[in-house]
């Protein structure tokens, strides 16, 4: 019979070694000994007491490899044709590992990645970020309390890193859920643009949104026997020097409630030193859904109101399954009057910050989304999308088909055509040089994906 440890040092142990194999992993220099460290204290916390007597090999809990392929057209009056062939060609493959142990109390997660970028869209990416607040090209820890990313490889036109999007302990109750970790949280009722999604929210004209990047966070849950429930987070950040400060934190709770078939929700936020506040439901019509939430951010400037409604319906039309949405967006963080050019755009220093933290995407106010979801067959489907900007009316079409080509694969295509004239959003912003605007043509995505 095997040796265990007593129950509360079990305790103990299970929440005090990843945190100190995370102050350790913060103090070594890059290497695969510090992914390996932090594989190992995930691992142990594990092991020290199993569910039900389950064998190491139920931590193994699946993953999947995907292989992608960006082709991108670079308009003869954007100021990156000056930098980059045309079309822009990009290769990119990903790797993801998970491992997960739950016993009857207490459980642990981890989500290993080996991600690979190739080619001309990175160095497009790149040359963007550069000039244009928004999210670094490259996958990277510098803000998060956890540096669990390291880069194997580094050139122009190319990376390679691995990293752990994941990596969590966690205990449970009948009421109650607490973890502890880096993982992802998703709040908000918008289906396309989600104002009070505030943690690494998906791009609107995203095509793989299947994991969302995690941030070192702490989380608890709350179930009523009544069914609401109180969710409450603690984002723990460092600043751009890289130190810890309570300046560049979240800490937020969000009440989710019922009302007869009526949902709502309540949020209550201090966000980078800010104070939000949002209110959302969900209401059924008919046969249709309606959504929406509106936030208020109290800036060092203003007070800004941002809010998204949408409606969606399903049916069976010409003996097709069918669904379609559509979504109204206002963005208070947004430009007024169409000023988007390079030069104007520092005035707005709100949403110059939202952009380079990734929790925005668009310049202006006012959007309209529409979709519409065909189910061809029982493998393949087809999605037609639209993101209209109703200041200047541009917009970006975009349509997405998936098919299951077998049971483990799936083949993700879409096309993304941006359409508006020059100093439009969509049809490419001034770049303050002139007769050269910040843009980008056509695209063709293609994915293929493993899993297993």
């Amino acid at each position: 019979m095997k040796r265990r440890i007593p129950g509360l040092a079990a305790v103990l142990l299970r929440a005090a070694v990843p945190f100190w194999a995370a102050a350790l992993c913060r103090a070594v220099a890059p290497s695969w000994a510090a992914v390996l460290l932090w594989a190992a204290a995930l691992f142990l916390a594990a092991a020290l007491g199993p569910a039900n007597g389950a064998s190491a090999d139920s931590i193994f809990a699946g993953g999947h490899t995907k292989a992608r392929l960006n082709l991108a057209e670079v308009p003869n009056d954007s100021l990156l044709r000056e930098f980059l062939d045309n079309p822009a060609f990009d290769q990119g493959a990903d790797l993801r590992l998970k491992f997960k142990h739950q016993g009857e109390h207490w459980g642990a997660e981890a989500d290993y990645q080996l991600i690979g970028q190739f080619g001309d869209s990175l160095e497009f990416a790149r040359k963007l970020v550069a000039v244009l607040p928004g999210p670094g090209a490259v996958q990277d820890d510098d803000q998060r309390l956890m540096d669990l990313t390291r880069t194997i490889s580094d050139g122009d036109k190319y990376v390679v890193l691995h990293r752990l999007d994941r990596l969590a302990v966690s205990w449970r109750q009948e009421q109650w859920v607490a973890r502890v970790g880096r993982q992802a949280v998703s709040w908000g009722n918008g289906l396309v643009y989600n104002p009070m999604d505030i943690f690494n929210p998906f791009d609107p004209a995203a095509v793989d949104k299947e994991y969302k990047s995690g941030d070192d966070m702490a989380y608890g849950q709350y179930l009523r026997e009544n069914g609401d429930d109180l969710q409450a987070v603690w984002v723990v950040r460092r600043d751009e020097a890289g130190d810890l400060h309570n300046s560049v934190n979240s800490l937020s709770a969000k009440y989710h409630g019922f009302l007869g078939e009526n949902e709502y929700d309540v949020l209550l936020a201090e966000h980078y030193d800010e104070l939000i506040v949002g209110v959302g439901g969900i209401v059924p019509l008919g046969g249709a859904v309606l959504r929406g939430d509106i936030t208020v951010t109290d800036t060092d400037a203003d007070t800004v109101v941002s809010a998204v409604g949408s409606a969606s319906y399903s049916w069976v039309g010409f003996g097709k399954n069918m669904s379609g949405l559509l979504e109204y967006y206002y963005n208070g963080f947004g430009q007024d009057d169409n000023e988007y050019a390079a030069d104007q755009l520092p005035d707005n220093p709100d949403l110059l910050v939202r952009l380079a933290r990734g929790e925005l995407f668009t310049l202006g106010k006012h959007y309209l989304a529409g979709s519409l979801w065909v189910e061809m067959s029982p493998l393949f489907s087809v999605s037609p999308n639209l993101f209209l900007n109703l200041q200047d009316g541009s917009f970006l079409a975009q349509v997405v088909g998936q098919y299951d080509v077998s049971q483990n694969w799936q083949l993700l295509l879409a096309l993304n055509l941006p359409v508006g004239d020059s100093g439009t959003e969509f049809g490419g912003i001034d770049s303050g040089v002139e007769g050269l605007q910040l843009s980008q043509g056509a695209s063709l995505f293609t994915q293929l994906a493993w899993y297993f």
